[in-house]
């Protein structure tokens, strides 16, 4: 019951808040800003939906008035809005382009600036990447990043794919390790069964891409991965 009064919820709100914030955003200059207040709103009242108890730890690392590549775990639906629930930066993600066939939401994702991948080849992949390069240098803004590229079906993380690590390398962007902690136990992937655990993000201390090429992209990935790694098995060690 609890699971389809949040469907309902994701339902209902993504059509109230996507589809008025994206046509407000045909009037506005501020389109990205506006639509992260929309998806700060959004997220929030999913988990409000949930009576999911949330937080974040480690805001002290990060400055809201910079950019930054947030990269972190992907283990439940949770994952996105407590990213936007909890991270203060103006932030996009980087989504897949099969989800500009989705309406209102697409338009949504379009209006707030978010960033489509075309994965089906290496090239459209590429000029993917170098169009997302542009905008952000347009309007700066912070990403959002799941580099394992799909969601852990056993909570386990996976290895980093580097596509994002390269943006941030190309445009100088500090990374910051994050974990998303409690999601996999909340609401594990083919259950529809939510239990009644707390959830966190924890930030990492960002990583500088000054100074680094594209040679370093695979080190950073691994580093970032293994950082991710150690901010989820010490919050576990506390709550689980």
């Amino acid at each position: 019951m609890r699971t389809i009064w949040i469907i309902i919820n994701l339902i209902v709100w993504t059509i109230i808040l996507g589809g008025g914030g994206a046509i407000l955003s045909l009037f506005s200059r501020h389109s990205t800003r506006i639509m992260h207040q929309v998806s700060v709103t959004w997220s929030k009242l999913i988990l409000w939906s949930g009576n999911i108890r949330y937080s974040v730890s480690g805001l002290e690392h990060i400055s809201q008035n910079q950019s930054y590549f947030f990269s972190g775990n992907h283990s439940s639906g949770f994952d996105i809005p407590l990213a936007y629930a909890t991270i203060p930066n103006k932030m996009v993600s980087i989504a897949k382009i099969e989800l500009k066939k989705i309406p209102i939401f697409s338009q949504a994702l379009s209006a707030g600036g978010h960033i489509f991948v075309d994965r089906s080849r290496r090239d459209k992949a590429i000029e993917s990447l170098q169009k997302a390069i542009l905008s952000l240098q347009k309007d700066p803004r912070s990403i959002l990043l799941f580099p394992e590229g799909t969601r852990s079906l056993d909570g386990n993380i996976k290895p980093f794919k580097r596509g994002g690590i390269v943006m941030a390398i190309q445009m100088g962007i500090p990374i910051v390790p994050v974990a998303f902690c409690g999601t996999y136990q909340l609401l594990t992937k083919g259950s529809w069964a939510i239990k009644n655990i707390p959830i966190e993000t924890v930030l990492g201390t960002p990583i500088s891409t000054k100074n680094l090429d594209l040679k370093d992209r695979r080190k950073i990935a691994e580093q970032i991965r293994k950082e991710v790694i150690q901010l989820k098995q010490t919050w576990d060690q506390k709550h689980l």
